[in-house]
């Protein structure tokens, strides 16, 4: 049995995780800035877990005591989480080094180093700090998760037009799949060398409008697929597929097995 911190815990990835890793048998602990109030039921019973910020570095000893590996699953999307990703991550890895925890491991995006945008720039200035840390760390760089272009059809099939990138191919991944992939790396055997980077993507390539149409007929929207360019450094980014890496397929579960697991949701 490991012991596991699990940074970001209560989030679309992060609950994976835990709920993984204690199925395992490990024992977990999980930071987060709202965790689930005292005595409430929750599916991941048997994580102990911590009220912490890593923007303030608040409550991150108590998570991280007798912690042999962390998983960083946090997010910075906007506001002050997104002005102190990278930083954030400098103060947990302290705590971590600290606490005598043995490795790290950070979930990324896939390239995000390529694209000029704050999110992703935030992505790799926090890679950087993961890559300059005294721990063993390993960094996994993912495609986009199914709920992803769901979210952004779902917005747009509300005015009754949906949107489609013209040129956009995604090889989107179950975030469960991605959990996984986060616990391999986790547990595995110390590696001689001390920063290691990861790139892994779903099981296929799918043209956005295929998307678009399969989530039509799952969902039974009425919306029309509106093909619009996107301009800027993220259109071309995708036109590129920057956002692909067929060569490295992981998992099993596609975008419309997805869809079908989570019909009661979407």
């Amino acid at each position: 049995m490991t012991h596991i911190c699990v940074a970001g815990g209560t989030g679309q990835v992060g609950r994976e995780v835990v709920r993984q890793a204690l199925t395992l048998g490990h024992e977990v602990s999980v930071i987060s800035r709202n965790p689930p109030a005292s005595g409430r039921s929750v599916d991941n019973d048997g994580a102990t877990y911590f009220r912490a910020d890593v923007t303030a570095g608040n409550g991150l000893s108590a998570a991280l005591a007798g912690a042999a590996v962390v998983i960083d699953c946090l997010e910075g999307k906007s506001g002050r989480a997104l002005r102190n990703f990278a930083d954030g991550g400098t103060r947990l890895l302290r705590a971590a080094h600290a606490a005598g925890v043995r490795k790290a491991v950070l979930l990324s995006i896939i390239n995000c180093d390529k694209v000029p945008l704050r999110f992703y720039r935030s992505k790799a200035d926090k890679e950087d700090v993961y890559a300059g840390s005294l721990l063993e760390t390993v960094t996994v760089r993912t495609t986009q998760f199914h709920s992803l272009p769901v979210q952004l059809f779902a917005a747009g099939a509300k005015v009754g037009l949906i949107p489609v990138i013209k040129g956009a191919r995604f090889q989107t991944i179950a975030p469960a799949e991605v959990a996984t992939a986060l616990l391999e790396a986790a547990l595995e055997e110390p590696a001689q060398e001390l920063h290691r980077l990861r790139t892994m993507g779903g099981p296929e390539v799918i043209a956005m409008g295929d998307l678009a149409e399969a989530w039509k007929r799952h969902t039974g929207s009425w919306g029309r697929l509106l093909h619009l360019p996107l301009p800027g450094a993220m259109g071309k980014f995708l036109r590129e597929g920057r956002n692909l890496v067929p060569e490295q397929r992981y998992g099993s579960e596609t975008f419309g097995s997805w869809l079908a697991k989570h019909a009661d949701s979407l």
